[in-house]
């Protein structure tokens, strides 16, 4: 039996990828609707561009999930730059499609 199938990891939850999926959402929000950034391929490459350049930040009780919340004003502004960080590289280098 896999690991997998002998523990729930549905409950592990990573925030840094909230609080970037939230931020993409809020600074694509102030683009045109014609930028090239919007397209589905641009925003996943935007998105993972994001994700691999803040801290991850696990978590898994409902304690944990408090935590979380008392470091999002820290990790914020780490978040907002690499999501504007993701939009630059993405324009300088539109996914092609």
């Amino acid at each position: 039996m896999s690991l997998m199938d002998r523990y729930n990891f549905e409950e592990l939850v990573n925030e840094a990828e909230r609080m970037v999926f939230e931020e993409l959402e809020r600074q694509l929000a102030e683009l045109p609707d014609t930028d090239a950034c919007k397209t589905e391929d641009a925003v996943l490459d935007i998105a993972a561009y994001a994700l691999n350049h803040v801290k991850p930040m696990y978590r898994v009780t409902l304690l944990g999930r408090v935590y979380a919340g008392t470091l999002h004003e820290q990790h914020a502004d780490e978040v907002r730059a690499a999501v504007a960080e993701g939009i630059a590289r993405v324009r300088e280098n539109p996914p092609i499609g």
